[in-house]
């Protein structure tokens, strides 16, 4: 049975994508299948830091992913705002008349929709009492795969550039990814999130075997690893530490963290100039330190 292990942070910056691919790494030198799916859709970069994609660009998108967005028939719209008052995440925006005067405002202008900001929820179309809101696909992100070596597969997901609500990229990516598992009888499952406590983050969390939350000694990498971790807790998952750069800094503000919430440093990984070197040559499948 395949299992499914994420690999997150609460602060961007701190070895998460680098502890993915190391964990990969250990694991296929162990004679494991693996594929790892990059979560962080607005902006993946595992393909990067492996050697296969030395072309530095992702390839032909195996599949794209869909979301429904609003559309206005002005035939059918009475401007009765009803639409701008209900969207809950302002979405919709109704500009007013000004009076000749230029002083107050009256209504009377049609909605205008703003797709950066619209999750799809339907509700507009849903409640306009004239049917003059219809729902249209529009393309919100693609999905890529690539064979990185015998038994690796690279899933990435990556959402159309200033979308506000990319979890439906992230959970069509991770669901490709999983698909992909099952029918190459992989063992693990490696889900490589975006830095953060989002709902994107969370839907890669959502279910899994093992959380790995990686964090570096810092004051701000202990203190959102602490929110992290948090989070984790109320999703009542399992997890563990992974100590990025473990000989610098302050090292014992994450010990006292996790002493306090009975979490284990399972990996503490200390400062390398050969990681560092893979890192920016695109190279850390050569890497195997854990």
């Amino acid at each position: 049975m395949m299992k499914t292990i994420a690999i997150t942070g609460g602060k961007g910056g701190v070895g998460k994508s680098t502890m993915a691919i190391l964990l990969a790494n250990k694991l296929l030198s162990q004679g494991k299948k693996i594929v790892l799916a990059d979560l962080d859709v607005e902006c993946p970069n595992d393909y990067l830091l492996l050697k296969n994609s030395s072309e530095n660009e992702l390839k032909k998108p195996v599949e794209k992913v869909f979301a429904q967005f609003p559309y206005l028939d002005k035939t059918k719209c009475k401007k009765c705002g009803l639409c701008v008052q209900k969207c809950r995440f302002h979405a919709i925006f109704a500009p007013p008349n000004r009076t000749r005067s230029g002083s107050g405002q009256s209504p009377g202008q049609y909605p205008i929709f703003l797709p950066e900001l619209c999750s799809g929820c339907r509700l507009c179309a849903n409640i306009c009492p004239y049917q003059a809101i219809t729902m249209k696909k529009k393309v919100t992100g693609k999905i890529y795969q690539e064979k990185i070596a015998v038994d690796f597969y690279l899933v990435t997901g990556k959402s159309k550039a200033v979308l506000e609500e990319t979890g439906p990229v992230v959970t069509k990516t991770r669901q490709y990814a999983e698909t992909l598992g099952k029918k190459m009888k992989a063992d693990y499952l490696l889900l490589d999130t975006a830095a953060g406590m989002h709902c994107s983050v969370i839907r890669g969390l959502l279910a899994v075997d093992l959380v790995y939350a990686v964090t570096e000694p810092t004051p701000l990498g202990a203190h959102d690893l602490e929110l992290i971790l948090q989070l984790i807790h109320k999703l009542k998952l399992p997890v563990k530490i992974i100590l990025n750069q473990a000989d610098l800094g302050k090292k014992e503000l994450v010990e006292k963290i996790a002493k306090e919430k009975r979490v284990e440093i399972k990996y503490r990984i200390p400062y390398s100039r050969k990681l560092v070197e893979a890192y920016s040559k695109g190279k850390l499948q050569e890497i195997d330190i854990l």
